[in-house]
C-alpha cells in the first residue's frame, strides 16, 4: 500500500495524490493531482532549450519557506561524468528544499526541475543543477 501523499498549492488549496510514479537513479517522484481548477506548468517547446545567458527561475520549498522564487542566468548543459546524464546548470538559488521545484524562463515554461546542489563545506556555492523538462516526460 502506497503512502497517502498530500499536495498544498500556492492557493491553499490541498489534494491528496492520485498516483505516485519514482525514478530512484534520478531522485525524482511524479505525482498526480486532479483539479478541475489548477493551472499546470506549460512546458517549454523541446526545440526551444535554454541559452546560455538566459534568465531562469526556481520556485521551491527551502528550509521550509513555501513557494519561494528565486532568479538567475542559465549557465549551460553539463554531463554528468559518471553517469553521462545531462543537467541544466544555473546560478540561481537551488537550496535545500528546493528539489523537486520548477525551473522556468522568462515565459512562464518549465525547463527542468530541480534537482541539486554543488556543495563544498555543507552551503552552495552558486551553482545549482536541474533535470531537463524533456527528461521528465
Amino acid at each position: 500500500m502506497s503512502p497517502m501523499i498530500r499536495v498544498f498549492l500556492a492557493d491553499g488549496s490541498e489534494f491528496t495524490a492520485q498516483s505516485i510514479q519514482t525514478s530512484p537513479s534520478r531522485d525524482l517522484a511524479l505525482v498526480t493531482v486532479y483539479s478541475a481548477g489548477a493551472t499546470p506548468l506549460r512546458p517549454a517547446p523541446q526545440q526551444a532549450g535554454p541559452q546560455q545567458g538566459d534568465r531562469v527561475y526556481t520556485i521551491g520549498n527551502p528550509v521550509g519557506l513555501r513557494n519561494t522564487v528565486t532568479a538567475g542566468i542559465f549557465s549551460g548543459y553539463r554531463r554528468h561524468e559518471e553517469s553521462g546524464e545531462i543537467y541544466l546548470q544555473t546560478d540561481a538559488a537551488i537550496n535545500p528544499g528546493n528539489s523537486g521545484g520548477a525551473l522556468m524562463n522568462m515565459k512562464g515554461e518549465l525547463i527542468g526541475i530541480n534537482t541539486a546542489i554543488f556543495s563544498r563545506g555543507g552551503g552552495s556555492n552558486g551553482v545549482g543543477f536541474a533535470i531537463p523538462a524533456n527528461l521528465v516526460k
